[in-house]
C-alpha cells in the first residue's frame, strides 16, 4: 500500500475491518467467482480485526503485521477459523521508515535502498515463517522502486534480494506477491523473470499504477494479467504535481474503471480475492468500504 498515512490506515483498519492474509488455496476446494475481502492489522488485536471483517460481511480478507510472536500466528489462525475467514495473503514492510512520494520513496521502500535491504530481507524471511505458522499461503510487499533500466547495478542488486526473499517463500511453500505501483508493469514483468522462480506471482493494486503514473490497470493485464493472484481493489487519480502521488478516491470516483477490468480479470482466469483497500482513518474509512463493498458486489453481480 502507498498512503500518507499507512500506519494510520492500519490501526484503524485493526479495530474496523479486515483485509485477508495470502490465498488459502490450501484450506478448501478452488474457489469459483472472485470473492471480496478487506485489508487489516493483525498486529495487535487480531481476533477484533478478524471478527470485524465478518461483521462487515466479508469472506476473506489480507492481514498486515511487523510482529512475527508465534502466539500471535496461534490467535491469528484461530480468529480466522472460528470466523470463517479466509486469510489469502499476509502483507509486511520492514524495519525503517516508508515515505510514500516520488522522492523521498526511491530511498526508503522495499529492498531497493542499500542501506536497509540487508535488515529488510532477513524481516521478509521471518514473515515467511510466520505466515507459514498461521497457515497463509501467501506473502505480500512492496519491492520498492525497482530501476526501469536493467543496466543499473541497483537493479542487479534489487534482483538478487528478491530472489533470496523468494526462494525463502517457496521452501515455506509459499508464493510472493510483487504488489504494483512502484514500477511499470514491463520492469515488473521483466523482475520477475530476471528471479526466475516459479512461486513470484503479482498483487494488483488497481489505483497504485494510476497513483504513481505508471499505468492504468486494464492495460497493466496485457503485460502482467497472467501472473496476478492478489488484488487490492482502490481507486485514484493521476498525479498532477511531480512530487506527489496522485489522490487516492473512493471506488468508482476515479480512473480504475472497475466495470470494464472485473470482466477482464475473468477473462484471464483470476478467481482469487480483491480486497478493498481505503487508505483514509475514522468514520469515513469504514463507510467507504461499505459503499464499495456494494458497488463491488453489483458489479460481480
Amino acid at each position: 500500500m502507498n498512503a500518507h498515512d499507512r500506519r494510520a490506515f492500519l490501526s484503524i483498519t485493526a479495530a474496523a475491518a479486515a483485509q485477508g492474509l495470502v490465498i488459502r488455496s490450501t484450506w478448501g476446494s478452488p474457489a469459483k467467482d472472485i470473492r471480496l475481502g478487506l485489508f487489516i492489522d493483525a498486529g495487535k488485536n487480531p481476533e477484533a480485526a478478524i471478527a470485524r471483517v465478518h461483521e462487515l460481511g466479508f469472506p476473506t480478507c489480507q492481514a498486515a503485521t511487523e510482529d512475527f510472536d508465534p502466539e500471535l500466528a496461534r490467535r491469528l489462525r484461530a480468529a480466522a477459523d472460528r470466523n470463517g475467514i479466509e486469510v489469502t495473503a499476509l502483507s509486511s514492510l520492514g524495519p525503517g521508515k516508508h515515505v510514500w512520494d516520488f522522492y523521498e520513496g526511491p530511498l526508503t521502500i522495499g529492498v531497493v535502498p542499500a542501506q536497509t535491504r540487508r535488515t529488510r530481507i532477513d524481516h521478509m524471511k521471518r514473515a515467511s515463517d510466520f505466515a507459514k505458522l498461521c497457515g497463509v499461503p501467501a506473502l505480500h510487499s512492496h519491492a520498492g522502486f525497482i530501476p526501469e533500466n536493467p543496466n543499473d547495478p541497483v537493479y542487479k542488486d534489487t534482483v538478487a534480494a528478491l530472489k533470496e526473499i523468494a526462494a525463502h517463500c517457496k521452501a515455506n511453500g509459499q508464493i510472493f506477491l510483487y504488489e504494483t505501483g512502484q514500477e511499470s508493469p514491463v520492469t515488473l514483468l521483466r523482475t520477475i523473470q530476471d528471479v526466475g522462480l516459479d512461486n513470484q506471482f503479482v498483487n494488483l493494486d488497481t489505483a497504485n499504477l494510476i497513483l504513481y503514473g505508471k499505468g492504468n490497470p486494464m492495460d497493466a493485464l496485457d503485460v502482467i494479467g497472467h501472473l496476478v493472484r492478489g488484488i487490492h481493489a482502490k481507486d485514484g487519480l493521476f498525479p498532477t504535481d511531480p512530487r506527489r502521488l496522485g489522490k487516492e478516491v473512493p471506488i468508482g470516483e476515479g480512473k480504475a474503471d472497475f466495470p470494464r477490468l472485473i470482466p477482464r480479470l475473468r477473462e484471464l482466469g483470476y478467481r482469487g480475492a480483491m480486497t478493498i483497500e481505503r487508505e483514509i482513518s475514522g468514520p469515513r474509512q469504514i463507510e467507504d468500504i461499505k459503499k464499495s463493498k456494494l458497488y463491488l458486489e453489483k458489479l460481480l453481480g
